[in-house]
């Protein structure tokens, strides 16, 4: 962790250090502005929702990386060893490590459909390069209440920052895609069937309210509660038309679903 690069595993008081020294690219300052400013700031008044969120930003909990693309494959291989890097790594963290993942924008605008596009090719990615086979308790079925995304063995969270919420200010990045994973076993003790979870349920969304000046998103759910779905909670829709109506991610317990390239001989091995 902490190695030279921005795609290495960062703590934060390291990345903000390569900020602060100008030691990355002026994306990844912005993004990482921005991303703090939001959850320790306030807007309306009011705190950012997610009080865990702001709260562990304020200690300096989170893990960071880095992504210079979208789309190259190299970048995105890379990315995955980063994850699966945090994933061995999150437990020993002090308080609540989640990972906070900046991707470089693009050089075209983006439109909404383009943002939910990226996240869905962004998890297929993982998911068919995942080195671990998808948990056992987990349907492969994004239409299941208790379906979530995985990798490496680990159920999460994936909830998502983009340029394209023009009200939903808690889900807004100026910059462009981010994405915060959060391991399933981070939320131990505050989900939905706690009273600790409801209360904390209860604030939050009075505080969603008051921050975006909008009522809480429809989607807005709890895992494994009927009715309520996983997928569509990571990006929220704002233009229908633009959304996708199915979860586009293609599951299968199948494993391995691809050859690592990295594990490949070089031609000097032949």
């Amino acid at each position: 962790m902490n190695e030279p690069g921005i795609q290495s595993l960062m703590d934060q008081e390291t990345l903000a250090a390569r900020v602060e020294s100008g030691d990355t690219p002026e994306w990844v300052r912005r993004h990482f502005e921005t991303f703090t400013e939001a959850l320790l700031g306030e807007r309306n008044g009011t705190s950012f929702p997610c009080h865990f969120g702001a709260q562990s930003v304020r200690d300096g909990e989170p893990l960071y990386t880095a992504v210079p693309s979208m789309t190259d494959p190299d970048a995105l291989l890379s990315f995955r060893d980063t994850l699966l890097e945090y994933l061995d790594t999150y437990r020993d963290a002090p308080g609540q490590a989640s990972f906070v993942t900046f991707f470089k924008p693009a050089e075209r605008e983006f439109t909404e459909a383009d943002y939910h596009e990226t996240l869905w090719h962004l998890l297929q990615f993982l998911h068919v390069r995942d080195p671990e086979p998808w948990p056992e308790d987990i349907p492969t079925d994004p239409d299941d209440p208790r379906w979530e995304f995985s990798f490496g063995g680990e159920p999460m969270f994936p909830t998502c920052r983009a340029p394209f919420y023009d009200d939903r200010k808690s889900r807004y990045c100026p910059i462009g895609l981010e994405i915060t994973f959060q391991p399933r076993t981070l939320f131990e003790g505050i989900t939905h069937d706690t009273e600790a979870g409801r209360r904390a349920r209860e604030q939050i969304q009075g505080r969603l309210e008051e921050y975006d000046g909008v009522c809480p998103h429809a989607d807005l759910g709890d895992w494994g509660v009927e009715g309520d779905r996983e997928w569509t909670q990571y990006l929220f829709r704002e233009d229908p038309e633009q959304s996708p109506d199915e979860c586009p991610i293609e599951v299968t317990r199948e494993h391995p679903k691809a050859a690592d390239p990295r594990s490949r001989p070089t031609p000097a091995d032949d």
